[in-house]
């Protein structure tokens, strides 16, 4: 009896050994699912998420490069707690995949302290590049100045939250670091302490401080006045502050935009006419925020963007232009200086909504408009979305069927 058992011991024990040394458990991103990556989130300042399907060709391709990204990722940052590179089988796991939104394969989520970041990880899907992200968003995101001198210097077309403290130990410049760990890519931090800042506030009383692109809008200072002991209230304030109703479009960050599905109204400017910039973030702001919810406003410079103003029939000696891309068509508003006539803009999106523009561009002007006959220079027929290109590529993802 016991002859027959031991083989079967023996084959189980070889057997285990050789799964731990060809399957070793600690390589690799790690395997999340429901049962563990709540710990995982809360138990790491960083954690990058590769949502994937065993089906998805995209998703295949990117399993060996994440892995051995993940391995790297260990090698630099072995310290317990500080970063993670995970990944889920959205097959499996069907509920995590639906609490984090997946509408793609593969998609790359960000989460710090617990919570998603605004944006997905759109980089280059190497492992240098995984790494390197890494180590950029483990950067400390707040830079302390020795002297309000300083703070001059300021560069004046980046929005910048300006923190003064007695001591860095602080229950208030704890909230205040987490919340620069945040938004750390949308706005500057700075920070001063002790005697450097004591003629700014109170003793015992730090104060938080917005200040703007002064460069680029006709924002003024405003100081935080809600309770910095609390996370929440003051993170909310710092995203209304560094995440503006205008925005800059840029070819890095166009496709998280596109995939908003928002129609983009865009100023295309010169780069060196900020006076344009600041006029239409101030009108946008004073006329459109209840369109908010339905349009992306957004600034772009002209000479990195030459073609969709080639689509438009303009070029760069006709800036400042102003134009509406659809993801369908795009639409050229008529006069720049028509943007400073009051609900002028606005009209212009209800054109859009109603079906006015694409109307008119086919047939002409309603026989009850009181709008001028386009001039010639005007194409009759819309010029076809040129931003719906930088919109997820489908070489890139594999979509689901309810985002099509």
């Amino acid at each position: 009896m016991f002859i027959i058992n031991y083989p079967k011991k023996w084959f189980f024990l070889i057997f285990s050994i050789f799964h731990v040394c060809y399957n070793p458990t600690d390589s690799g991103a790690v395997q999340l699912t429901s049962d563990n990556i709540d710990m995982t989130l809360a138990s790491n300042d960083l954690v990058l998420i590769n949502f994937y399907a065993e089906w998805c060709r995209f998703s295949n391709l990117l399993q060996p490069i994440f892995d051995e990204a993940a391995d790297k990722v260990k090698e630099a940052f072995p310290e317990a707690g500080s970063v993670v590179m995970g990944k889920v089988d959205c097959d499996q796991q069907t509920s995590v995949a639906s609490r984090f939104h997946i509408t793609k394969y593969p998609t790359l989520k960000v989460i710090r302290n617990g919570q998603p970041t605004k944006r997905e990880y759109r980089g280059q899907r190497s492992t240098e590049a995984f790494l390197d992200f890494v180590k950029k968003q483990l950067e400390d995101p707040i830079k302390e100045f020795k002297s309000l001198k300083d703070l001059e210097s300021l560069d004046a077309k980046k929005r910048c939250i300006v923190g003064y403290f007695d001591r860095i130990d602080q229950e208030e410049y704890k909230n205040f670091r987490k919340v620069a760990i945040n938004l750390k890519e949308d706005c500057q931090f700075h920070v001063g302490f002790g005697d450097v800042v004591a003629a700014m506030h109170p003793p015992g009383t730090p104060i938080i401080v917005f200040r703007p692109d002064v460069a680029l809008s006709h924002e003024n200072d405003e100081t935080f006045n809600g309770n910095i002991k609390s996370y929440d209230e003051l993170n909310v304030w710092v995203q209304e502050k560094c995440v503006p109703l205008v925005r800059e479009i840029t070819f890095e960050n166009a496709e998280e935009l596109t995939e908003e599905g928002l129609p983009f109204l865009i100023l295309f400017y010169n780069p060196n006419d900020a006076e344009s910039i600041k006029d239409y973030k101030a009108i946008i702001e004073a006329e459109l925020l209840s369109e908010k919810q339905n349009v992306n406003f957004l600034t772009a410079d002209g000479k990195r963007f030459a073609h969709p103003l080639h689509h438009l029939g303009k070029s760069e000696e006709d800036l400042p232009i102003i134009a509406i891309d659809s993801f369908r068509h795009m639409y050229l508003f008529p006069k720049f200086k028509e943007m400073y006539e009051p609900g002028r803009l606005k009209k212009f999106l209800e054109d859009l909504y109603s079906g006015k523009l694409h109307r008119e561009f086919h047939y002409g002007p309603d026989p009850d408009s009181e709008e001028h006959v386009p001039s010639n220079d005007i194409q009759t027929q819309p010029p076809k979305s040129t931003f719906k290109k930088l919109a997820p590529s489908k070489n890139r993802y594999t979509l689901l069927k309810d985002e099509l």
